[in-house]
């Protein structure tokens, strides 16, 4: 019975500074546009192009792998 005169303090202590980080937060506006950023993360806004995939190196006729004879 006594553990709970210290897990109830610290429950309710704990629980104030999750709703006050909460509040702040709300506060900050992070919260403001959920769409926006939903949708925003799903289109690319660079015009760069993208570059091109590394090419394997080219293979000289003693690195070809030999035709199996019929």
């Amino acid at each position: 019975m006594t553990i709970l005169l210290a897990t109830i303090p610290a429950s309710l202590i704990l629980g104030g500074l999750g709703l006050a980080a909460f509040l702040w937060s709300l506060k900050r506006g992070q919260y403001r546009d959920l769409e926006g950023d939903a949708a925003r993360i799903l289109f690319q806004d660079d015009d760069r192009p993208r570059a091109d995939p590394p090419q394997p190196p080219a293979q000289t006729p003693a690195q070809t792998p030999a035709q199996p004879r019929d």
